[in-house]
């Protein structure tokens, strides 16, 4: 019997929590159509009060005369309140802001003024009435048109036409068209969008002389505008509009996407440098007499970088203006054309400012204004102690045309260049005119001989060797001059080998390629041989050049530094397929730059 009273007790809790759940699922169910009910009677409520609103102040706006229907701060002008003057309503707890928009509208049934079919494009207005529901932000629009009684006309008012394009001339749909008669009373501001052809006209203007801002925009894009005349600008480009009762002004702009250019100030060995001034400068104009340009900021860069982001397409100019460095070479030559959209990159090439006198050469191609690589730039300085420096743009060079000074230098250095290594003991270098030549013995040339260069350092493993050239490049007969070179980056280990990157060949015509196989060495060494099997003939090395490229690529350009101030300088630079381009009277003051185009034969 006790055992059958607890069976009970515990069917009756079994059951409480399955009444209490289904109890709850039900609530549940009740509160949520509670909800929806709730919900949709706000939706309703809203809907009503929208609905009573608009057939108020719509009503308002067709009860008004023609003339006054605009608003107190746009065009047309008028007594309806735009969004700065908006009425406000009250109701219910909720706030609502009511305010109106009002625009010319040409009908183009009877011509465009666009296609200068239609000289009164004011046929009639249009209103667009919005209601702001400052609680949930919401903003709900009403349009409605409003026609004249009578003829349309501008004789007292002016128009303005206003047409956006980008880059490549195309129209650009969407743009915000902001105008501002600031002096009209009251202040006319617009805010206008451009259509489907980039245009938008603004007519029933009020007459004014250069008194209409405008200012052209979109996101992601660039801005273009008109500008006032200043004593600052007293010449603008573009400046604010004019509107002449009757006429309509045509005002253009261009606007495109926005770019990004970082600029890299690196050393020769292609090394960041920070701290470096640079005056970075556009090539649009918003003034002239003086040139105001549009873009002209100074900037220091910071761990080798100088980040321009969001500027206009635009050809830009970098000027360095830290007074310890000049430019060795830029990448690309001089300026960057910067394109709509894109993210570009400009290398400034530095080094430190030890020398007070430099040239810089760039040479372009005459017909295109290309860059040209590997041209033989060759300057030369007269007067009463003549020197020769060689360079070959896109790289450097190692020259070497005196060997005077004698053996026993391990490393080659500019303060001493006429130094070399070694030699057999078979070698002449003290005869005039300046060479390396076999030895005479007793009247007659030794049979061979060989000189090995210093180590030359080209300040970076980062290094790729061009041609070999010598002079003279062609011997008496019986006589032979040959090469071979050894590179390294440790500066211990010297092979030598030939074109073909082994011992056994030499290089015996000059201007040929350097063996690929001394790329990304730092450390180079060339070893002459001389020979002749006519002991009253010699042959004779008189300078020799090892060109290379090492570091940061300067396209089309080579700079000579710690030169000589003077005029006495001529300058030539040859490059097959091209008619060598001579300057015979250069004076070298300071840091100088000079631009060589040349002509294709």
């Amino acid at each position: 019997m006790k055992h059958k009273e607890n069976s009970q007790k515990g069917f009756s809790i079994v059951e409480l929590i399955i009444t209490v759940a289904i109890f709850t699922i039900l609530a549940a169910g009740v509160l949520g159509s509670f909800l929806a009910l709730s919900q949709s009677v706000k939706k309703a409520r809203e809907k009503t009060v929208l609905s009573s609103l608009a057939t108020n102040y719509l009503e308002i706006v067709r009860n008004m005369p023609y003339s006054q229907v605009g608003t107190l701060s746009g065009n047309p002008p008028g007594n309806l309140p735009d969004f700065t003057n908006a009425i406000v309503e009250d109701i219910e707890a909720f706030n609502y802001k009511i305010y109106y928009e009002v625009t010319y509208i040409d009908d183009p049934a009877d011509g465009t003024i666009i296609l200068g079919t239609d000289f009164e494009p004011n046929d009639y207005k249009q209103v667009k009435m919005s209601i702001l529901n400052t609680a949930t932000n919401q903003t709900t629009h009403f349009l409605t048109t409003v026609v004249p009684q009578g003829l349309e006309g501008l004789n007292n008012a002016g128009a303005i036409l206003v047409k956006v394009f980008n880059a490549q001339g195309q129209p650009v749909e969407g743009a915000g068209i902001h105008i501002e008669h600031p002096t009209s009373s009251p202040t006319i501001i617009l805010d206008r969008q451009s259509n489907a052809d980039g245009q938008w006209v603004e007519v029933g203007l009020p007459a004014a002389i250069n008194n209409y801002r405008i200012v052209v925009t979109k996101a992601g894009y660039s801005t273009d505008q008109t500008y006032p005349l200043t004593l600052e600008n007293p010449n603008p480009i573009n400046p604010d509009v004019t509107v002449v009762d009757g006429t309509v002004t045509e005002v253009v702009f261009q606007i495109d996407l926005l770019a990004d250019l970082t600029i890299l100030t690196q050393d020769s060995f292609c090394q960041p440098l920070s701290g470096v001034d640079v005056n970075v400068r556009g090539s649009r104009l918003i003034g002239s007499l003086p040139d105001i340009f549009k873009y002209d900021q100074n900037h220091i860069s910071s761990a080798g970088q100088i980040v321009l982001g969001d500027i206009e397409w635009d050809t830009y100019t970098p000027t360095l203006l830290t007074n310890s460095l000049i430019v060795y070479g830029t990448s690309p030559i001089q300026k960057i054309d910067v394109l709509p959209g894109a993210d570009q990159i400009f290398t400034m090439i530095l080094g430190t400012n030890s020398t007070a006198n430099s040239l810089l050469v760039v040479v372009k191609d005459g017909a295109t204004g290309s860059a040209l690589e590997g041209a033989a730039v060759h300057l030369r300085k007269g007067g009463s102690t003549p020197q020769d420096y060689y360079g070959v743009t896109g790289g450097s060079v190692w020259l070497q045309d005196d060997w005077t000074g004698g053996s026993g230098s391990e490393n080659f250095s500019t303060s001493t260049p006429d130094r070399y290594f070694q030699d057999d003991g078979n070698i002449d270098i003290n005869s005039v005119p300046t060479g390396v030549r076999l030895k005479k013995v007793t009247g007659r040339y030794l049979s061979s001989g060989w000189l090995e260069s210093s180590t030359f350092d080209t300040g970076s493993s980062i290094t790729n060797y061009t041609t070999l050239t010598w002079q003279p490049d062609s011997q008496v007969a019986n006589t032979e001059l040959k090469f071979q070179i050894a590179s390294n980056n440790d500066g211990a280990t010297w092979d030598y080998v030939g074109p073909d990157g082994t011992a056994s060949t030499y290089y015996s015509v000059s201007g040929t390629s350097i063996a690929p196989v001394h790329d990304n060495d730092r450390y180079v060494r060339y070893k002459v041989f001389l020979s002749t099997v006519d002991d009253k003939k010699t042959p004779i090395l008189t300078s020799l050049n090892v060109n290379y490229v090492s570091g940061c690529f300067t396209p089309g350009q080579t700079i000579f530094t710690d030169l000589t101030a003077g005029n006495n300088y001529e300058l030539d630079v040859s490059l097959s397929g091209y008619l060598t381009e001579v300057e015979p009277s250069l004076n070298i003051v300071g840091n100088y730059l000079i631009e060589i185009l040349l002509t294709p034969q």
